[in-house]
């Protein structure tokens, strides 16, 4: 869903996906190529949100900020499952593991990665390229070429994902019994394969 808040309308690119079941509140700006699972909440209701293109925010995520403060998520940023991003700014190409927690601000600068289940604490400045794990995240070493190599292609996979939403994703009702045709497997994987073709 979609609200507009004390006169902001979220902007939400048309190849973006936002899922019927996320909420995007007030001010909101969502680039191209954008994956917004379900059940993920962007209130833009204290302070201004941008999401830049590529970026994708998952399953059950939060994002949100006090008041007067803007987070941001810069290009190819890409947030999992249960991840919270609390007023923090989050940079190019980084990787939030599932269920952190990032918080008020936070500048993480390019490629970083954070494991999952760490808490960042407030006002942490994040140099470039640093792997983060623990509660509190502790910087442990720096992300190798092969790492951003292996976050970048995930990315990628949910940048095509976005596309294949808009075009695919419909509501139904489920069947009842398992049919005895049933569509191949390989179907599932054709995003997967496309990007290996790429290479």
């Amino acid at each position: 869903m979609i609200y507009a808040f004390k006169g902001f309308i979220p902007v939400v690119h048309p190849t973006a996906f936002v899922h019927p079941q996320a909420t995007v509140t007030g001010n909101v700006i969502i680039g191209r190529d954008v994956y917004i699972g379900p059940g993920a909440a962007i209130r833009g209701d204290f302070g201004e949100i941008i999401i830049e293109d590529g970026c994708n925010v998952q399953e059950n995520c939060t994002i949100h900020m006090f008041p007067g403060v803007r987070v941001h998520l810069h290009e190819g940023a890409h947030i999992g499952h249960g991840a919270i991003i609390h007023g923090a700014t989050i940079g190019k190409n980084c990787l939030i593991g599932m269920n952190s927690v990032i918080m008020d601000n936070v500048l993480m600068e390019d490629e970083c990665i954070v494991g999952a289940l760490s808490f960042v604490a407030a006002d942490m400045h994040i140099p470039q390229r640093s792997l983060l794990v623990g509660n509190p995240a502790k910087i442990i070493k720096q992300v190798s070429d092969e790492m951003i190599a292996w976050k970048t292609e995930g990315t990628r996979l949910y940048q095509l994902l976005a596309g294949e939403c808009l075009s695919e994703l419909e509501a139904c009702e489920p069947l009842r019994k398992i049919p005895k045709k049933r569509l191949p497997q390989e179907i599932l994987y054709r995003t997967w394969n496309s990007i290996k073709a790429k290479k």
